[in-house]
C-alpha cells in the first residue's frame, strides 16, 4: 500500500505532538483528521486558547475534531466515518477502548521513555530527577492499561549531566518524529514484531513517572548536591523546583523558583550558610554547595545570580524547610 492510500487519524495537543504530526505529513502519509482538545480560556484575560496541534492543523488545512467527551455517540460516528487504517496518539488524553480498538491496524502511541520504565505522565522529568544516564522514545500499541501495550520500536539517547527537562524534551521530540514514521512504515509493510512488556520486565517492577504537582517540587536542601541539582534540572523550565528563603535581615519569608543550578566542589558542614556575593548565590546541601544560576521570586521576574546580588546583597538569607 502506498503512503498516500494509508489513512491516519492523529491525536495530540502540545508542541511536542506538532513536530511528530509534521514529520508524518512530510513523509507523505494521508492524515485524514486531527483530534485535539477543545478550545479553552487561558491567562488573565481568559482569552480563548487553541492547542498547538489545532493551530498547526489549521495552517495545513486538515480536518479537526475537538470532542468534549471521547465516548460521545457523535464523536464515535465521526471517527468511524473516516475509515482510518491507523490512529497515532502523541501527548493526548487516555482513550476508551471503543476508540483505540477501532482502526484495523490498531492505535499506536509515542512515549518519551524507554518502556516499560517510566510509564506515566512525566517521564522526561522523572528520568532526570532520578539521575538516569540514558532515556529515549518508544512506540507501542495502546491497550487497556496506560503505557503497557506491546512495543513496536525503541530508540535511546544519553542524558547529559546538565540537561534540563526542556533540553531533553526537544531532543526526544526530534528523535520521536523519526521513530513514529519508521513505525508507520513497518505497520504498512507488516514487517514488525511487537514485544510484550511483561517479557522485558520479568519479575522486576518498572520505574514510574506519575504526574507532578506543586507540592512535589519543593527542594530539600538536606540532600546531596547531585540529587538537588538533578531535581532542579528535572523540573526546569516547568513546573519548576521551588524553595522557601528567609530574608533574615527583613524578617521576611518568600517562595522562589529555582530553574538553573550548578554543583560546586566546595564542601559544606553543619554550620554552612547561604552565601551571596559578586561571584554568585551559593546554597549549602548535605555535602557540597550548589550555585544558583537563575531564580524567580514569587510575583517577580526571573533573575540571574548577578541581578539577584544587585538587589539583595545587603541582606542575609537562610533556607526555610
Amino acid at each position: 500500500m502506498k503512503a498516500k492510500d494509508f489513512k491516519i487519524v492523529f491525536m495530540g495537543t502540545p508542541e511536542f505532538a506538532v513536530t511528530i504530526l509534521d514529520g508524518i505529513i512530510d513523509s507523505g502519509y494521508n492524515v485524514v483528521s486531527v483530534i485535539t482538545t477543545p478550545d479553552k480560556p487561558a491567562g488573565r484575560g481568559q482569552k480563548v486558547s487553541e492547542s498547538a496541534v489545532k493551530q498547526y492543523a489549521i495552517k495545513k488545512n486538515l480536518q479537526i475534531l475537538q470532542p468534549e467527551k471521547l465516548k460521545s455517540e457523535e464523536f464515535i460516528k465521526a471517527l468511524q466515518s473516516l475509515e482510518a487504517d491507523l490512529f497515532v496518539v502523541v501527548a493526548f488524553r487516555m482513550l476508551p477502548e471503543i476508540i483505540w480498538s477501532m482502526p484495523p491496524k490498531g492505535t499506536i502511541n509515542l512515549h518519551a521513555s524507554l518502556l516499560p520504565d517510566y510509564r506515566g505522565a512525566a517521564p522526561i522529568n522523572w528520568a532526570i530527577i532520578n539521575g538516569e544516564k540514558e532515556t529515549g522514545v518508544t512506540t507501542f500499541f495502546i491497550e487497556q492499561e496506560i503505557d503497557t501495550g506491546e512495543i513496536l520500536e525503541k530508540q535511546s539517547i544519553p542524558i547529559d549531566k546538565n540537561d534540563t527537562a526542556g533540553d531533553l524534551h526537544d531532543k526526544l521530540m526530534n528523535l520521536g518524529t523519526a521513530l513514529v514514521v519508521q513505525s508507520i512504515e513497518k505497520i504498512i509493510s507488516g514487517n514488525y514484531r511487537a514485544i510484550n512488556q511483561t517479557d522485558i520486565l520479568g519479575n522486576k517492577k518498572p520505574k514510574l513517572a506519575p504526574k507532578i504537582f506543586k507540592n512535589d517540587c519543593l527542594i530539600n536542601w538536606n540532600q546531596p548536591a547531585e540529587k538537588v541539582h538533578n531535581f532542579i534540572r528535572g523540573l526546569s523550565p516547568y513546573p519548576a523546583a521551588w524553595c522557601i528563603l528567609e530574608n533574615k535581615t527583613k524578617n521576611e519569608i518568600k517562595n522562589y523558583k529555582i530553574t538553573s543550578s550548578k554543583i560546586t566542589d566546595r564542601k559544606t558542614s553543619n554550620n554552612s550558610t547561604i552565601e551571596l556575593n559578586k561571584i554568585g548565590l551559593f546554597i549549602p546541601c548535605s555535602d557540597f554547595y550548589i550555585e544558583i544560576l537563575e531564580l524567580q521570586q514569587e510575583g517577580k521576574k526571573k533573575m540571574n545570580a548577578k541581578e539577584f546580588y544587585a538587589g539583595y546583597n545587603k541582606f542575609e538569607f537562610s533556607t526555610h524547610n
